[in-house]
């Protein structure tokens, strides 16, 4: 079989989920590892022990269980933002893999829930601590994972189309969006100050809700 045609079989069996939590940028990343270095089967938490019985079933290879140092199975959730308390820095944009959350700089964000994979990418960077993974009401679909591949793709290509240069996804995610992002290369105390000020703003928000 050919390899291109094996990585895009593997990466038909991956959920599409792109929360990194193999140890690669994405899915598709993956399944590159899988086909050329023969990287375990069982890194992937979304998939569960299903997926990984189906990729073992697919390349003919013994079935391990699912790696727990990776995270273990979960049911679906997605990422909600308290918007009352959102200060618009954009952080949570340029993580989400999907492009599943909208707003803009110093604007309130919102997650667009039927796109949002439950990557849970965005809960990390944001410095008010605003976004929550919450149940998602339903199961993950081959519809679903369909999506968010073509999703996950395009981005990839609009990232790819704006920095040539060979880096890594997260510095060309960072460097393709606000102002705001300049803050992942200055020193540290310029930072602390930034995030100092916009935890002032949050909490000056909560006080007055």
């Amino acid at each position: 079989m050919p390899t291109s045609l094996l990585i895009d079989r593997i990466n038909a069996v991956l959920p599409q989920t792109q929360c990194t939590k193999c140890g690669y940028d994405g899915c598709r990343p993956y399944a590159r590892a899988i086909a050329l270095d023969n990287a375990a089967i069982n890194r992937c938490p979304p998939g569960g022990q299903q997926g990984v019985q189906a990729l073992a079933r697919l390349l003919d290879r013994p079935e391990p269980e699912l790696d727990s140092s990776c995270g273990e199975h979960l049911p679906l959730q997605v990422a909600v933002i308290d918007e009352a308390h959102c200060i618009g820095c954009t952080l949570c944009i340029q993580a989400c893999p999907v492009d599943a959350i909208v707003g803009a700089n110093k604007l309130m964000h919102t997650v667009l829930a039927d796109d949002c994979t439950g990557c849970d990418l965005c809960v990390a960077p944001c410095p008010v601590d605003c976004i929550i993974m919450v149940d998602a009401g339903h199961e993950w679909t081959a519809q679903h994972a369909d999506t968010a591949r073509t999703r996950y793709e395009q981005r990839q290509h609009r990232l790819q189309a704006l920095h040539h240069e060979s880096s890594g996804l997260a510095a060309r995610t960072l460097a393709n969006k606000a102002p705001v992002a300049a803050l992942a290369s200055s020193d540290s105390t310029t930072r602390q100050a930034v995030i100092a000020q916009a935890l002032e703003r949050a909490r000056a928000r909560r006080q007055k809700a």
